[in-house]
């Protein structure tokens, strides 16, 4: 059973700091929040794009409320780069689908990046209102050191500024660095970053990943890719190997019990309050 309370959180608005009540999702983590990722656990949950079936993905507001009902070790959000090299917390490449605004991400400089304000989805459980998308070295002020951070670099040429931002903090060991691909994580292991590599059920079927064993840190694997291929990850070398995007317990279960040690859910309040029979076959 999912256990739901009352919580408010201050959010950034169109008017500044508001106020706003939502719901929160019991218990929290048990034994604390992992601040790197030397640190998580044997099995690790992530927080997609904050948990995008229950808070508006890639938000401010929605990352904070994730943090505090403390359902998931780790953060995730996707980075994207602005004409002038500004970095900041967007998946798609355009503003379409989660904004009020219209046209490509990459059309935009800093200055326009202040009038964009994200679109709640209606469907969301709680209040949600309209906001500013924050800028990547937001995120990192906002929770770096405070939890492990999953970022994505949606743009290659992007790494570079990300690598810059991560080390100006101190957080090279609390970071990691995500990309479909291969050749994009190597990169990112040579820049001295936690890397990550996800990849699709159809790549899946033609990969070697035990090419990938010695500079990639994570391994993110689609949860609807084939037994074999999953099993095959799994003995790869490849210290972790996780399932994206893993939304019920049913595939949790499944993806747990071939060997997975991890996994990124849209929904981390409900695999949170259910619990888990699988610890991983590894």
């Amino acid at each position: 059973m999912v256990t739901l309370a009352a919580r408010t959180v201050p959010v950034v608005g169109l008017a500044g700091a508001l106020s706003l009540t939502i719901l929160a999702f019991a218990p929290p983590l048990p034994g604390g929040r992992p601040l790197s990722v030397d640190s998580l656990p044997p099995i690790v949950y992530t927080a997609h794009r904050g948990g995008a079936l229950e808070v508006p993905e890639n938000s401010m507001s929605g990352l904070t409320a994730a943090f505090a009902r403390g359902t998931a070790q780790i953060l995730d959000f996707d980075t994207r780069m602005l004409r002038d090299g500004t970095l900041v917390v967007m998946h798609d490449a355009t503003l379409d689908r989660t904004t009020y605004s219209r046209g490509p991400v990459g059309a935009l400089d800093r200055v326009h990046w202040l009038g964009v304000r994200l679109r709640p989805v209606p469907s969301l459980p709680g209040l949600w209102l309209p906001e500013r998308p924050p800028t990547v070295a937001e995120v990192l002020d906002r929770f770096g050191g405070r939890t492990v951070l999953m970022l994505e670099a949606k743009d290659p040429p992007s790494l570079d500024g990300l690598a810059r931002l991560i080390r100006a903090r101190g957080l090279t060991r609390s970071v990691l660095v995500n990309s479909n691909s291969p050749a994009v994580a190597a990169r990112a292991h040579r820049l001295g970053l936690v890397t990550q590599l996800w990849r699709s059920a159809r790549q899946m079927r033609t990969d070697r990943p035990e090419l990938w064993a010695g500079h990639v840190d994570v391994l993110d694997m689609d949860h609807a890719a084939r037994d074999t291929d999953l099993l095959r990850a799994v003995r790869s070398g490849v210290p972790r190997v996780w399932a994206h995007t893993v939304n019920t317990p049913y595939d949790r279960e499944r993806v747990l019990r071939l060997g997975c040690d991890g996994v990124i859910t849209n929904a981390p309040g409900l695999l949170a309050t259910t619990p888990a029979a699988s610890s991983g076959g590894r």
